[in-house]
């Protein structure tokens, strides 16, 4: 499976399309799509959701998904990392951080679109429509401050309509789905994410449900997990002012030196030389 990386700290990619070109693929970064016309269906982490005019779908790091488009369609990609939320010292206290930080770590896939109401669509497509006004002067020295406020705005929005429904299509507890919203939500728990633990939750004996996530989704159960916790890890390192010690204890590592070495190993660089990289505007 196709891995997209997103090579700057944001970008948006609005086309038209008829026919789809992409495989199923992954991501390295959050992605908000905006559906400004058109019809089909969209297929995400295995589940498949009609989309029309108005829709929004948020992806995270790691999701699976591709379109089938059954009429002409305009798309709006609004690719991002986690620095819409680094947490500079003036807003750690800002009641939109935790917003936000739920938003971005809470699967939102079984819900399809994430807004429902017409009204609510319209503020979104207007925020969108000067976020991608402003993306055109991304040189000004005021751009990231427009960016990140409207970006911010778009955020919250999606939040108060994805915290406030009551969900129309539960979560089939046997379902490739329901296990990715669970590591998700306990990402920071390791105890929560053994091979036992899920099996015990899921119902299933640990060697079988090992075996079901593989063939859903083409990677081990271990790997998935530690690949979605490493790509978060490299946000904070980017984006945040968390010792190695503060982000190996957010993400449950035994110590600061075994937090080193698996990052080390998946990445080829210590967190410390990632850190110290230039950040692409």
């Amino acid at each position: 499976m196709k891995r997209y990386i997103l090579h700057s700290s944001f970008s948006i990619y609005h086309f038209e399309a008829s026919t789809w070109g992409h495989s199923v693929h992954k991501h390295t970064y959050f992605e908000i799509i905006f559906i400004l016309k058109g019809r089909g269906s969209h297929q995400i982490n295995g589940n498949t959701y009609p989309y029309a005019e108005g829709d929004v779908f948020l992806l995270g790091p790691e999701d699976f998904h591709n379109f089938e488009i059954a009429e002409l369609t305009e798309f709006s990609f609004v690719r991002f990392n986690e620095s819409i939320h680094k947490e500079d010292s003036h807003d750690k206290d800002r009641p939109w951080q935790p917003v936000i930080r739920t938003l971005l770590h809470t699967s939102s896939q079984s819900r399809g679109s994430i807004v429902e109401n017409t009204f609510e669509k319209q503020k979104l497509h207007q925020l969108l429509s000067v976020l991608e006004a402003e993306s055109v002067e991304e040189q000004s020295p005021y751009f990231e401050m427009i960016r990140d406020s409207l970006m911010r705005s778009i955020l919250i929005i999606l939040a108060r309509n994805l915290f406030s429904q009551n969900p129309a299509k539960p979560l089939v507890k046997d379902s490739v789905e329901a296990i990715l919203q669970y590591i998700k939500q306990h990402i920071y728990q390791p105890t929560y994410l053994t091979i036992d633990h899920l099996a015990e939750t899921f119902h299933y004996a640990p060697a079988y449900i090992s075996l079901f996530f593989k063939k859903q989704t083409g990677e081990s159960l271990k790997q998935y997990i530690t690949k979605y916790k490493i790509k978060l890890i490299e946000a904070r390192l980017l984006y945040s002012q968390l010792s190695l010690k503060e982000i190996a204890d957010e993400f449950g590592y035994t110590d600061e030196s075994h937090f080193c070495k698996q990052f080390r190993k998946y990445t080829g660089t210590t967190p410390t030389s990632f850190r110290q990289r230039p950040v692409v505007k």
